[in-house]
């Protein structure tokens, strides 16, 4: 059976126990837990530490104090979260980048997880084949340094295009079917694998369905977000158009995902895995309170679906 659970970034005032005390409240199985590093954040949703991996890799007493606070609550985590740009044209943020990410990494390695959640990247004043060869010279050494790790690397299918801070070319390259085969042929290690997002397929116009047949063995880790399409907005605009002008990130049920449809493909594969929702949806977010009553109403409708 699928455990259903939430990415605690949307928590982001928050200390690791109160997000698992909520969360433990609210019924949740797992919980996907944000461990950006330190300082400002980039974007909506991003510089949220809720474990700190550094720490993690060199203190043993704050490793067991996260081990004893998950089995307080009751919870599994189902991977540590790191959502940069390790592509970045920036050689400097770049390497940054890479260099945290290994870091959570090992924690994810010490604290017995075995997943992390991220992004490939992207240079987005560079074309799909450019970016394709920058990711066979950078990533296959940090797969190598999973697979030393015994951690699988489940990467989200967001374009990370959604105004004019990501335009051309968005800032994650592995987000359609087609670059998905391509980057699978690159490096075909089982450390190597997707964490699942339906909602990035509905602006796209993608399959998801189909997308989840195909790649059965390769989706380590499932994120539950919806989006809401437009097609009032989309018709004025046209596809060419940033895509927050005609789409808008929603919480599971409020938008155009068919969350019965995708919920039974992913049955259909016998996915068993981690089901984490994600919540962006800036409808809910006038307070503490509206934050909150979107996860306990994104929880309560998938409850249809997933014990």
């Amino acid at each position: 059976m699928m455990k259903l659970g939430l990415l605690t970034a949307i928590l982001d005032t928050y200390s690791f126990e109160k997000v698992a005390k909520t969360a433990s409240e609210m019924g949740f199985k797992c919980l996907e837990v944000a461990c950006w590093p330190g300082g400002k954040a980039e974007r909506r949703y991003a510089g949220v530490c809720h474990i700190d991996c550094e720490r993690i890799c060199a203190d043993d007493d704050y490793t067991q104090q996260i081990l004893d606070c998950a089995k307080k609550y009751n919870l599994t985590i189902s991977s540590l979260a790191f959502y940069p740009n390790t592509l970045d044209p920036d050689l400097e943020k770049r390497n940054s980048n890479i260099t945290h990410l290994k870091s959570v990494i090992k924690a994810s390695s010490k604290l017995g997880i075995g997943m992390v959640s991220t992004f490939i990247g992207r240079d987005q004043t560079k074309n799909v084949d450019e970016n394709i060869r920058l990711f066979s010279q950078i990533w296959p050494d940090i797969i190598a340094f999973a697979e030393a790790s015994n951690v699988k690397v489940a990467i989200e299918n967001c374009p990370m295009l959604f105004g004019k801070d990501q335009w051309p070319g968005g800032q994650n390259l592995m987000c359609t079917p087609a670059i998905f085969r391509q980057l699978f042929s690159i490096i075909p290690s089982k450390n190597f694998g997707l964490n699942f997002d339906p909602s990035h397929y509905v602006w796209q116009r993608l399959d998801y369905i189909k997308t989840i047949s195909e790649f059965k063995d390769r989706i380590f880790h499932v994120h539950f977000k919806d989006i809401k399409l437009y097609a009032d907005k989309l018709a004025d605009c046209g596809i060419l158009a940033y895509p927050l002008e005609y789409m808008s990130p929603k919480i599971p049920g409020l938008g155009d995902v068919d969350w019965s449809a995708f919920v039974s493909a992913l049955n259909d594969i016998h996915y068993n895995g981690y089901a984490v929702i994600e919540v962006e949806d800036k409808a809910f977010e006038g307070s503490e309170e509206d934050i909150l009553s979107s996860i306990r109403l994104a929880k309560k409708y998938l409850n249809q679906y997933v014990d």
